[in-house]
């Protein structure tokens, strides 16, 4: 594995940087940076505008579709400095980052044209349509149907665990388009509008008060014949296509997000005089070294992509990382709470000391629900074995297809 950037990067990430110190609020690098909630609104509408104006939504993409065209080193600095500066760098992350490279990779032109320029200005927002109750990690065995009338697809079924469903503008939903054929075959990749009657939202609200997931039902829902995203009946391997933009050009700095949030701890650990207990610098050093772990797994990801590697144990690194980063995040979290004691089970929101901790204060303080950052990652740390393909399944991924194992035998029906 090589650590050296090439030299052209140097200028690159020196005229990356000039623009984020140009751009960001003022103060935004002090330590302890916060906005209101009024503040963080309005640099939200402002800052979709200035990535758009400066070419850095989806820049990896060609430039006859909007992009700058970069080069997967160039990608992967972006997405460096960008994180450095603690700076949101998409406009919706399921249309930057899931269904618009699917559209480039599998629609049509006409699809092209109408749906990226509107991902790019960030003009409309996207939720995904896959897991259902009776297929989430099992997706293929899903029951959503699309049947053709005329000239429009009608849908009915149901989708759970759908993330911003109740501000999306569209679902890429899988539907079930060929009843008669086997289960991974008969199923399309559908482009659907959420704002028409036969759609419903219904938030689930989850413990700490927010409810960032929805069940969706559809009920003779409508949407173009002409929004089949790579072909009628071949909707599997697009979704496929889809999951694996998850990782992507986010290998080298999927490690900072756990970095920033274990200082944090550390720094609670430190003021309540936690860190004094041995078992607990055990634990800190423990979580340290893994996100260390991390780091290097993250660079051995883009060593292999720039390499063009294809072997079973590089498509087996992303079903290593995925069981590593959520496993260890449920752990470190238990450690927070442990660390907060008492203080950690009480929800009063987030204390003006915790959110001056250097680096995990550029969130507005969190008035609308009672948890503090570190409770609500806690709660979501939980779901994170689950999306993105279950702990379990994973396992089976490096079982099967790198370890050569005996595929699970399947239930007698």
């Amino acid at each position: 594995m090589d650590l050296t950037y090439p030299p052209e990067t140097v200028p690159f990430r020196a005229e990356v940087r000039a623009w984020l110190e140009a751009n960001l609020p003022e103060g935004w690098f002090e330590p302890g940076f916060q906005m209101t909630d009024e503040q963080r609104v309005d640099f939200n509408r402002d800052w979709t505008e200035r990535l758009f104006g400066g070419g850095w939504i989806c820049s990896s993409w060609p430039t006859e579709y909007g992009g700058k065209g970069l080069s997967t080193m160039d990608a992967v600095v972006v997405n460096e400095e960008f994180a450095k500066a603690g700076a949101p760098m998409r406009a919706d992350f399921f249309g930057d980052t899931l269904v618009g490279p699917t559209i480039l990779q599998w629609g049509t032109e006409e699809q092209k044209k109408e749906f990226l320029p509107k991902i790019l200005s960030g003009t409309i927002a996207w939720c995904q349509g896959f897991s259902e109750p009776d297929a989430g990690s099992d997706l293929a065995n899903l029951g959503t149907r699309a049947v053709l009338d005329g000239d429009e697809w009608v849908i009915n079924g149901q989708k759970i665990w759908t993330t911003q469903g109740f501000i999306a503008d569209y679902v890429f939903i899988l539907c079930r388009t060929d009843p008669d054929a086997s289960k991974h075959k008969g199923i399309s990749y559908l482009l659907c509008p959420m704002d028409q009657p036969g759609v419903e939202v219904r938030p689930i609200k989850q413990v700490d008060g927010s409810a960032e997931f929805a069940e969706v039902f559809f009920t003779d829902a409508r949407c173009s014949k002409d929004n089949v995203v790579g072909g009628l009946n071949n909707g599997w391997s697009v979704a496929m296509t889809t999951l694996g933009f998850e990782r992507g050009t986010s290998a080298t700095t999927g490690h900072r997000r756990f970095e920033t949030e274990l200082n944090h701890i550390l720094e609670i650990a430190k003021r309540n005089g936690a860190i004094n207990d041995p078992m607990i610098r055990q634990r800190l050093a423990l979580a340290y070294s893994k996100v260390q772990i991390m780091r290097i797994n993250g660079l051995r990801s883009l060593s292999s992509v720039l390499h063009n590697k294809k072997d079973f144990g590089v498509a087996a690194l992303g079903a290593t990382n995925k069981i590593f980063w959520s496993e260890y995040h449920q752990q470190v979290m238990k450690l927070a709470m442990d660390i907060m004691g008492v203080e950690g089970q009480i929800l009063l929101g987030d204390p003006g000391e915790d959110e001056s901790v250097p680096g995990y204060g550029r969130r507005a303080v969190n008035s609308q629900y009672p948890t503090n950052a570190l409770q609500s990652s806690f709660f979501f740390s939980r779901s994170e074995t689950i999306w993105g393909g279950t702990s379990q399944i994973q396992r089976n991924i490096v079982g099967e297809r790198v370890l050569g194992l005996p595929k699970e035998p399947k239930v007698a029906t």
